[in-house]
């Protein structure tokens, strides 16, 4: 299959952000493979698995589509009106070609309401995947820095 180039890699990334950022949620939902899982492991655990330990998030791609459905609907209380972000996504980096993995840091700032801000720092881990030329996640991570979570508040939006 070849190599893929950071610079294709990085140009992923930030559509996917920008994507998340304007919540154009289906269209982030086709950048996913039939299989993709996405990930929010506890901060003290990052490397552990969802069956033996607890993760903020472990979804399978059947739950990761009942979560966009259930942000996109009006009487969702927890995302209407839904959450502002603004993604800032850094020092990208491949870490392994077959398969294709991607690590890189992240600040979200999230906004609700009027006076209603936070930040999630953290780095991101990828597996991707090429389908038709075009990458796809086949494994999303967000791996918080935070150790102390409550402050963060709910994490309803896809981080």
């Amino acid at each position: 299959m070849g190599q893929t180039d950071a610079a294709a890699v990085e140009a992923f990334l930030y559509y996917e952000a920008a994507l998340l950022d304007s919540w154009q949620l289906d269209e982030w939902l086709a950048l996913l493979t039939e299989d993709a899982t996405y990930r929010v492991p506890s901060n003290d655990r990052p490397d552990s698995d969802p069956k033996t330990a607890l993760f903020m998030i472990a979804d399978d791609i059947r739950r990761i589509r009942a979560r966009v459905t259930r942000l996109k609907d009006p009487h969702a209380h927890a995302e209407f009106p839904r959450s502002r972000t603004r993604r800032f996504i850094s020092n990208v980096r491949i870490v392994g070609q077959s398969p294709l993995k991607v690590e890189a840091n992240f600040i979200v700032y999230r906004f609700r309401g009027n006076d209603d801000k936070r930040e999630y720092v953290g780095r991101y881990r990828y597996t991707l995947e090429r389908h038709g030329g075009a990458l796809k996640i086949k494994s999303r991570e967000a791996i918080l820095d935070a150790l102390e979570l409550a402050s963060l508040g709910t994490v309803s939006f896809i981080l």
